[in-house]
């Protein structure tokens, strides 16, 4: 398979002994379709030829969701693979988890006892990040659906993962960016914060990548950056003046190459059932990021 063959949102890869890893949302995330209960893998050696979908999370038959099964992360950490992926049920907000499995292709487990994200909220998007002190974090988007302003929040965990270690901070939010569009009312606070990820620079700033809702030259998704130049993860944050990608796509991360290269991956356009993943060369400069060549 191609990308272009993959209906995929959310995309993410992960790279390990020449192979690359390649996570997401199923199609099908429609709400008023028939909820599917599962996680897939795509592998790789070259990013360009990809193998069929392999189902490595499939729900036990005692998981407490049963739906909107979002934005799998996969992480290597002291010797196993974490999934951090976002769930729902009837009686369940959105919320998100941590899976774990003993192989990148799974099968991943639920690992902590319930989910991750602070009770009575509306979340999504968990990301991981552990700091130059050796301290794990999570971060996710607290849902605009919920607060109207959606933001980012940064939360501290148990060295092994097991439950938070301390409270969620916000560090970003959503309408303060000036570029930001209010989704649905464009007089009203409604902004989307998306797909948070972490990248640390050479220069040892800290970037923050994320998608919202762009106003100008017309409504549309982009790859948007943040950047804590104390390199610090509580900041301060500032917006980026450049968007990394703003032609529709987003929810992207970034990852280094079995060639030494880096690479984005995001998936455009932000239209079901349009979307597919696409692969770009990225490089770092002084402060962000540019896109190269486009791949596959």
């Amino acid at each position: 398979m191609k990308l272009c063959d993959i209906h995929l949102r959310d995309p993410f890869v992960f790279a390990e002994d020449g192979v690359y890893y390649l996570y997401g949302t199923r199609r099908g995330f429609d709400a008023r379709a028939v909820p599917w209960q599962g996680l897939d893998v795509y592998t790789s050696t070259d990013l360009v030829e990809w193998s069929e979908p392999f189902e490595c999370f499939t729900r036990p038959s005692d998981f407490w969701a049963d739906r909107d099964f979002f934005a799998p992360e996969v992480y290597k950490y002291n010797g196993a693979y974490y999934m951090f992926a976002s769930f729902r049920s009837e009686t369940h907000l959105r919320c998100s988890q941590i899976l774990k499995s003993d192989s990148p292709k799974g099968p991943f487990l639920p690992f902590t006892d319930g989910p991750i994200t602070p009770d009575g909220w509306v979340c999504l998007d968990a990301t991981f990040y552990v700091d130059e002190d050796g301290t794990p974090w999570t971060a996710f988007c607290h849902e605009w659906t919920q607060i109207g302003n959606g933001t980012i929040d940064v939360m501290p965990l148990k060295k092994d993962l097991s439950a938070p270690a301390g409270e969620s901070r916000v560090i970003l939010r959503a309408g303060d960016a000036d570029w930001a569009h209010s989704l649905i009312d464009p007089n009203g606070n409604n902004f989307v914060t998306d797909g948070p990820f972490f990248r640390k620079g050479k220069n040892g700033k800290l970037y923050l990548l994320w998608s919202g809702f762009h106003a100008s030259p017309q409504y549309r998704y982009v790859q948007a950056l943040a950047i804590s130049d104390s390199g610090s993860i509580l900041g301060p944050w500032r917006h980026a003046k450049e968007f990394i990608y703003d032609d529709d796509g987003g929810h992207g991360m970034i990852f280094d190459g079995i060639d030494g290269k880096s690479y984005l991956i995001l998936h455009s356009p932000n239209v079901n059932p349009n979307e597919r993943p696409r692969l770009f060369m990225i490089t770092e400069t002084d402060d962000g990021f540019e896109l190269g060549e486009r791949i596959g």
